[in-house]
């Protein structure tokens, strides 16, 4: 037995609107923005490079004041935390698209057994925070 079904060859173009009007609708619709797309959990960008005297991270954190970020070091792992926070003028706006992201933030790192923890330094400029773990003497070449 054979079954015949009729073919719309439109039908795909009719499901690709459908999803670009809810695209549209959960981004500019009578509700308003949606909370989910200003503030979310995020981790900053970070190099980690080496060179005979230290092991440096540079955390990518623009537009976060010095204030708003922590960095300890507890059982021989480097946390990172931090905050960006939504500025209240902003928070007033009628946004459309809202790309940077904002919340809280941690990232951890297990030191090497060659970094000497008592000694590391951080450095916070032009939104780039710049951490040096100094390596042991003994670990030096």
């Amino acid at each position: 037995m054979t079954v015949i079904a009729r073919w719309d060859p439109f039908r795909e173009f009719s499901t690709l609107q459908d999803r670009v009007n809810r695209l549209f609708r959960e981004s500019y619709g009578p509700e308003g923005r949606d909370e989910s797309l200003t503030t979310s959990q995020f981790a900053p960008p970070v190099d980690v490079y080496e060179d005979e005297h230290n092991v440096v991270l540079k955390v990518e954190v623009p537009g976060i004041d010095e204030k708003d970020i922590d960095v300890r070091v507890e059982n021989n792992v480097l946390t990172v935390h931090g905050e960006r926070k939504v500025e209240k003028e902003e928070k007033e706006e009628n946004f459309r698209r809202v790309e940077r992201q904002y919340g809280s933030f941690t990232r951890t790192f297990t030191l090497p057994s060659t970094v000497d923890a008592e000694r590391i330094q951080a450095d916070y400029d032009k939104g780039i925070l710049k951490i040096v773990l100094p390596k042991k003497a003994e670990a030096k070449p």
